[in-house]
């Protein structure tokens, strides 16, 4: 019996005791799930929980401040909230719990445990928009990361602490490709950040991933698509905030984040609740910040030696490479996988549209024999799609382009390069000599 009340003991022992007398603020308006709190100053990002009658109280999130009123935004539903109810302060402003007892743990945008097994004790914290540091604390990208996705590696290597983005239309395959990355890739931790996605899904990876060898170092931070879009926006930061910790602590970190795009839409509703003008398609510039700041968070750190390989997924509305999310995603990531609907229709998985697919810190990470080969590769693939209509309505006659001739000749082989099955592992070292052995044997 002792044993199990240890945990909680440990905690009350290490709690920081308030004596001062306690305050309370009055709701008194509740507008399209903005609330106004009178007689509460508070700070950007501290909880309270607004009681109302014998009703379990509501968490709410002060998001601003206006005419001397607290402006606050319930994680939850507004259902049942009453007039007058009272809203106390509670919990540390802008600190998020973090640390060793979320690995192997599925938790929600709060911390708390979604997967049954018991609540989460942690004694550690750490702030929800991170620790800046300069430009020269981060140490540059010089190692190849293993994704376990052959054409990933051996044609857009990626490097441990870059930030890459996943980005394709709905529908296209990038859930697939993240199991795909989270089951082959080599990582110390694994945080996964599954941020607007629905249930299922959540259900789907959790039960797949948080099984076997790899749970004890995987942590889950999931947060529906039907949740409130400040809890969507926390469940983003308290994901990074674990990746950051353990980065600090000198470990190798994989953060992956699905959907960048759902953050950004979180961001503007909240954005636009408070009054800002939309601006790019209807983004107003907060919301797109909001995508900077979190994945400027990801990288290597120079003090602890420990680095974030970031992986995020951005949704292209309606199929546009120029979406606003996109469009800011691409400007400040270090690389992209795009995935082409063209392909994934023709039966080609992952749908890997490799030419327009980039790795920005390839060149440092691989030498330049890998790196001659994968640009023959791109060379060849990108050659045969300009010219497909050409050869496929027999327009084109052989011996006019050597280039084109080779790529039709290995067209097959060049596609069964580019496939993989689901759930399947090929490692960085395989991938580099199928590359060698494909490109030799074309010439």
């Amino acid at each position: 019996m002792l044993n199990l009340l240890a945990p909680l003991l440990d905690d009350l022992a290490q709690a920081d005791i308030d004596l001062s007398p306690g305050r309370y603020g009055l709701l008194t308006a509740c507008d399209g799930g903005l609330l106004e709190v009178s007689g509460l100053s508070a700070p950007v990002g501290a909880l309270g929980k607004v009681a109302h009658g014998r009703e379990a109280p509501l968490t709410a999130e002060v998001i601003g401040f206006r005419n001397g009123r607290t402006l606050m935004m319930l994680l939850g539903d507004t259902v049942m909230l009453r007039p007058g109810a009272r809203v106390r302060l509670e919990g540390r402003p802008g600190m998020l719990p973090v640390g060793d007892p979320f690995l192997g743990r599925a938790v929600d945008g709060e911390g708390f445990p979604i997967d049954g097994l018991g609540p989460i004790h942690s004694r550690q914290s750490w702030p929800a928009g991170g620790l800046r540091t300069g430009a020269l604390d981060r140490s540059p990208v010089r190692a190849p990361f293993d994704v376990g996705v052959r054409a990933l590696n051996a044609l857009t290597t990626f490097g441990v602490g870059q930030r890459i983005g996943i980005m394709a239309g709905s529908g296209v395959g990038k859930s697939v490709l993240l199991d795909m990355i989270a089951t082959g890739a080599e990582a110390e931790v694994v945080v996964v950040g599954l941020i607007g996605e629905r249930a299922r899904e959540v259900s789907d990876f959790v039960e797949r991933h948080m099984a076997g060898s790899k749970r004890a170092h995987t942590a889950v931070v999931a947060v529906p698509a039907d949740h409130a879009p400040n809890l969507r926006l926390r469940g983003a930061m308290l994901a990074t905030s674990l990746a950051e910790r353990f980065r600090a602590e000198g470990r190798q970190v994989l953060l992956i984040m699905d959907s960048l795009t759902r953050v950004a839409h979180a961001a503007r509703e909240i954005a636009l609740l408070l009054g800002e003008p939309g601006a790019a398609r209807g983004y107003p510039p907060s919301s797109l910040a909001t995508i900077t700041k979190l994945v400027e968070r990801a990288g290597n750190s120079a003090a602890s030696g420990g680095s974030i390989t970031g992986i995020y997924t951005v949704l292209a509305d309606g199929d546009n490479q120029d979406d606003p999310v996109v469009d800011t995603a691409r400007s400040i990531l270090d690389g992209h996988v795009v995935l082409s609907r063209d392909l994934a229709q023709r039966g080609q998985y992952p749908a890997i549209d490799i030419a327009a697919s980039l790795s920005r810190v390839m060149a440092d990470v691989v030498g330049a024999e890998h790196n001659a080969l994968a640009r023959e590769f791109r060379s060849l693939v990108a050659s045969y799609e300009a010219n497909r209509d050409l050869v496929l309505m027999g327009a084109y006659r052989p011996g006019a382009d050597t280039v084109l001739d080779r790529a039709i000749a290995m067209h097959d082989d060049l596609t069964r390069f580019l496939c993989q099955p689901a759930r399947s592992a090929v490692p960085l070292k395989q991938s580099v000599a199928a590359l060698a052995a494909l490109m030799a044997h074309g010439r």
